[in-house]
């Protein structure tokens, strides 16, 4: 029996066979779809970037160089030098890193925490449901960028705040999704037989509700991360995100939008990066949501 037969088995022998054929079933879906195999290796350039950083960037992203101000993209500076004669592309290849920091920690921050209160609010439905469903309504009746910006502004600019920020603004649509989930899975015959065995409502969550909540969350999480990208931008910008002389792509743009009709690349070059990391979970995202979609199981 050769590896891929054993991992496509109809009957596996064990649960680490079955959910190492799930995952196979679902790498195998995304090759077959373009837009996820570029979207995927947006997402790899970004990891492996933040990762070697400091072998892959030529100059160091605070270094000035006065002499070296403002000079256009060349063989020496590939993506050109800003007003203090910063190499632009070593402060975009090290403001990936702060991107990716970002961008995971708004997910674990975020995404646990909606799951879990979606999940118990649909279990237990009644005056529970109501008062936490009630609780999220106020985050989600509140545009995102407005709410992180008044969380910023009581907390103090700087990057780790922004963080804090944006997943307080992110989890109401992760407790949306679990509690849809739960609901339709609360009365399940083996919910109910659960029950009979003993089974407590903490055990439930946790042990066959929330897992069966991952699939949607993770499409959802990896469709917010642009819009988590965009806002961290957004706040970056602003002078509320992460503070200078860091290399936050948002700042960047904030500080060369002084020179974008004659140094065009001062905020080209790191607004480039946002739009591109951001159509890279785009299209990861889209992918994902076809392959684990229920309604599609089989298909392939």
């Amino acid at each position: 029996m050769t590896a891929r037969d054993w991992l496509l088995a109809d009957s596996p022998t064990s649960r680490w066979q079955a959910n190492a054929g799930r995952a196979y079933r679902v790498f195998t879906a995304l090759l077959r779809n373009p837009l996820s195999v570029v979207g995927g290796i947006i997402i790899l350039t970004l990891l492996l970037t933040a990762a070697f950083a400091p072998w892959i960037a030529p100059y160091s992203p605070t270094g000035q160089n006065l002499g070296a101000r403002l000079l256009p993209p060349s063989g020496e500076h590939w993506m050109g030098t800003d007003e203090l004669g910063r190499d632009i592309f070593s402060r975009v290849i090290w403001g990936s890193q702060i991107t990716l920091t970002i961008v995971l920690l708004v997910a674990l921050i975020s995404a646990p925490l909606g799951l879990l209160i979606g999940a118990i609010s649909g279990y237990f439905g009644g005056w529970v449901d109501r008062v936490l469903m009630g609780f999220t309504d106020i985050f989600l009746s509140l545009p995102k960028l407005i709410l992180a910006l008044a969380f910023v502004a009581a907390l103090g600019p700087g990057i780790n705040n922004a963080i804090i920020a944006i997943a307080i603004t992110s989890w109401p649509a992760y407790a949306r999704i679990a509690r849809a989930e739960t609901l339709t899975i609360r009365n399940a015959e083996y919910i109910s037989a659960v029950q009979l065995a003993g089974g407590g409502p903490i055990r439930i969550i946790v042990q066959h509700i929330l897992p069966l909540c991952t699939s949607s969350m993770i499409v959802r999480v990896t469709l917010d991360m642009a819009g988590v990208i965009l806002t961290a931008a957004g706040l970056g910008f602003i002078g509320l995100g992460a503070q200078p002389p860091l290399p936050e792509w948002g700042a960047m743009i904030s500080r060369g939008r002084t020179f974008i009709l004659d140094q065009w690349w001062v905020a080209t070059m790191p607004g480039i990066a946002i739009i591109v990391v951001s159509l890279g979970f785009c299209f990861l995202g889209d992918g994902l949501r076809d392959v684990l979609d229920p309604k599609n199981e089989g298909k392939s």
